[in-house]
């Protein structure tokens, strides 16, 4: 390259540089006030805007996706169940202690009921609502017969369960609300 050719580039990219800076402080001056620049310690907000609040989720609401009609709705991410009655109405939500295999995401139905059993973790457990299968592990919500015993040790991470626990309370309005065939599906 010679030197009026390196000296041609060297002022067209000098002039291109100077047009991107100039519209780069030309956009930062048509901002609002404080968006794009970091706010002054102390400064209060320009006149006419608000500090909008942190908006929490409320674990309680029924995940969207979840679903029409009459089901059964567990979150794996929040370890909770809803009991959705066929006008959309939740007729009870409650949390629960994860199994050590969980089901994929999916709509499932109600396979099988056992009103009394013992868990694969060796627990006396009643009002058993099986709805999954993953690589021969039996998924399903059940509570333990004697809840106020001390806790049973959590089997070790070797040990695959199905059993989703519930209080016995709640074990009773998934009896009555989960029969066969009924729909479960699961959110992640």
């Amino acid at each position: 390259m010679s030197a009026s050719s390196s000296g041609i580039v060297a002022g067209l990219t000098a002039a291109a540089l100077a047009t991107v800076g100039y519209l780069a402080h030309d956009a930062a001056e048509a901002l609002p006030p404080g968006m794009g620049r970091p706010a002054q310690a102390g400064a209060a907000p320009a006149a006419g805007t608000t500090k909008a609040p942190r908006v929490r989720k409320d674990p309680t609401a029924l995940p969207p996706g979840s679903g029409k009609g009459a089901r059964v709705v567990y979150s794996l991410r929040g370890d909770r169940v809803w009991l959705v009655a066929g006008d959309e109405a939740i007729s009870r939500t409650f949390e629960v202690e994860p199994s050590t295999v969980d089901p994929a995401p999916g709509t499932y139905s109600v396979t099988s009921r056992s009103n009394a059993v013992t868990g694969s973790d060796g627990v006396p457990v009643e009002h058993v609502v099986r709805f999954a299968r993953v690589d021969g592990v039996v998924i399903g919500f059940s509570a333990a017969v004697n809840e106020s015993a001390a806790p049973t040790p959590a089997p070790g991470p070797k040990v695959r369960t199905g059993g989703i626990r519930e209080s016995r309370a709640d074990g009773d309005a998934m009896w009555t609300f989960a029969t066969i065939g009924r729909r479960v599906v699961v959110v992640p």
